[in-house]
């Protein structure tokens, strides 16, 4: 399953195939391979996550490992309850090459089809709990998922102030590669996901 070493499938030089043809042909059949490989862990184990979610959770949505000209810089997947099955609000899941990530976000390609807009998604932000999240890590929306996060213990009100109409906050938690070994994945993401759950409920109240 979800391992150390799963994150290093994503430590490669090039992700375009055009580039791969160019500069290492001779490697892209491991690399799809590689890639093959660990996705059918990843779908299982999100598989085996929504398994335990049940009702009222839809099916989640799990990226494919390619789309057609490139491979993924990471596995993406995401959940959502059937009756929000068209809110830009989700609950997802993110393997890179630093850590496993899963957080309530906005999800930006969504957001001109959503049911709910970024100011109701931010309603979530509305007397935040410090005290019951505090383990929890924040960052803005516009961050790299490569960065280091701050918990919510290191944040106060102020700091969670919106800049401007177009930012939003995730809240979350962040596994980092060295510490999957001694992790459940399947655990740490399901019971991740149902601790986030008064916040994403919160944004379609």
């Amino acid at each position: 399953m979800i391992n150390n070493q799963t994150c290093d499938l994503f430590k490669i030089p090039y992700f375009q195939f055009s580039q791969m043809k160019k500069y290492c042909p001779e490697e892209i059949p491991n690399i799809k391979a590689n890639y093959k490989r660990e996705w059918n862990n990843w779908k299982e184990t999100i598989l085996q996550v929504s398994r335990q979610l049940g009702s009222p959770f839809a099916e989640p949505h799990i990226e494919k490992w390619c789309n057609g000209w490139q491979v993924r810089a990471h596995f993406f997947a995401y959940f959502e309850y059937e009756f929000n099955r068209n809110s830009a609000a989700i609950l997802s899941v993110i393997l890179n090459r630093r850590r496993l990530q899963i957080c309530l976000d906005w999800h930006c390609y969504r957001a001109d089809r959503s049911q709910i807009n970024l100011q109701q998604y931010n309603q979530w932000l509305d007397n935040f709990d410090f005290a019951r999240f505090a383990d929890f890590e924040l960052w803005r929306g516009d961050e790299s998922e490569y960065n280091d996060f701050l918990p919510v213990k290191q944040h106060s009100a102020a700091d969670l102030l919106l800049r401007s109409d177009e930012d939003f906050w995730c809240i979350g938690k962040n596994k980092e590669k060295a510490e999957l070994d001694q992790c459940n994945v399947v655990q740490f993401i399901t019971d991740t996901i149902r601790e986030l759950l008064p916040l994403y409920e919160k944004c379609h109240r």
